[in-house]
């Protein structure tokens, strides 16, 4: 069994130990018969609070952008719409051999048929879209629907 000394024994306050820290007033290497009283560690204990997320601490303010930044936007928006649209023209158009048909006739709209359909029927070769133009154009109608039985000038190929 082994015997210490109380003078052998060096003592610590908790939080010294708890913070690896020395506390003052006790040099290393002595041995102290007292408990020295509470001492304040050399550096603060850290605390943390929030949720551990870097944030800025800088006040962001909104900048106000100038008229003439506004304007020259407003133009580059303008621009590219205006190109946007050049190429919609160039690629989406009907080559120019397809037309829609000169010949007109008078036609009589079939039971359960639309106006898209009556133009596919009497203009196969042409664009849907124009030849129903073309007839809403030549008959005067304010709308697309139509009735069975109805005559209607329309160009034929």
């Amino acid at each position: 069994m082994t015997v210490i000394d109380e003078r052998d024994l060096m003592w610590f306050p908790r939080d010294a130990v708890r913070n690896r820290i020395r506390p003052t007033g006790i040099r290393a290497g002595r041995a102290h018969a007292h408990r020295p009283g509470r001492t304040r560690p050399h550096v603060a204990p850290l605390r943390y609070s929030g949720t551990g997320i870097a944030v800025s601490r800088v006040s962001h303010q909104a900048r106000k952008v100038s008229t003439k930044a506004t304007i020259a936007l407003a133009g580059l928006a303008a621009l590219i719409t205006v190109w946007l649209g050049s190429l919609a023209d160039l690629t989406g158009g009907v080559p120019a051999s397809v037309q829609v048909p000169e010949q007109l006739a008078v036609v009589r709209v079939q039971a359960g048929e639309t106006l898209q359909e009556l133009a596919q029927r009497v203009a196969p070769e042409a664009p849907v879209a124009q030849v129903v133009r073309r007839i809403a154009d030549l008959n005067q109608l304010g709308s697309a629907s139509v009735e069975a039985g109805q005559t209607l000038i329309a160009p034929i190929s």
